[in-house]
C-alpha cells in the first residue's frame, strides 16, 4: 500500500464585520478573516495539504481568488473537492494533523466542534483528525493579534 505526505498553509489578516470560521465552525469574534472566500484558513491549509499529497497542484490553482464563482464560498466545497480529485487518483484519507496560530481568540474551547466538522467533510472518523490552537507568543502577525494562521499535515493511501 502506498502512503503520500502533504502539507498545507494559509494565512488571513483580521477583518472587521466579518463572521470568524475556522474548521468549518463559526466562532465568535470581533472580527473574520479576510478572503475571497469565506477565508477559512485552516480548510484552507487542508485543501492544499490533501491536494499536494495527491500531485494535483494547489487551492489557488483549483480555485482562483479571481474567479468570482468563489466570491464567499464556504471552504467545506474546496476540501471536499480535494477529497474526490484525490479519490480520482485511488487516494483516501489516513490522517490529518492541524494547527491554528492564533493569539485569539483562543481555539481549544472549539477543537471538538472544528475535528467532528472537519471528519463530517471528509467522511472519515473523528479520531483521524487531530486539530489544536497555538500561539507565537506574541511575535509576528498572529502575536499582533492582525490575523490567524494554519498548517496542516494529511497522510493519503492507496485505496486501490
Amino acid at each position: 500500500m502506498s502512503q503520500r505526505v502533504g502539507i498545507g498553509f494559509d494565512a488571513h489578516p483580521f477583518e472587521a464585520g466579518r463572521p470568524l470560521r475556522l474548521g468549518g465552525v463559526a466562532i465568535a469574534h470581533t472580527s473574520g478573516l479576510e478572503g475571497h472566500s469565506d477565508g477559512d484558513a485552516l480548510l484552507h491549509a487542508l485543501t492544499d495539504a490533501v491536494l499536494g499529497a495527491a500531485g494535483l497542484g494547489s487551492i489557488g490553482d483549483h480555485f482562483p481568488p479571481t474567479d468570482p464563482a468563489w466570491k464567499g464560498a464556504d471552504s467545506a466545497t474546496f476540501l471536499r473537492k480535494a477529497r474526490d480529485l484525490a479519490a480520482e487518483r485511488g487516494f483516501s484519507i489516513g490522517n490529518i494533523d492541524a494547527i491554528v496560530v492564533a493569539e485569539a481568540p483562543k481555539i481549544a474551547p472549539h477543537v471538538a466542534a472544528i475535528r467532528a466538522r472537519i471528519a463530517e467533510i471528509l467522511g472519515v472518523e473523528p479520531a483521524a483528525v487531530s486539530a489544536r490552537g497555538t500561539s507565537s507568543n506574541g511575535l509576528g502577525f498572529t502575536g499582533r493579534r492582525d490575523g490567524i494562521a494554519a498548517m496542516a499535515v494529511v497522510l493519503l493511501t492507496d485505496s486501490r
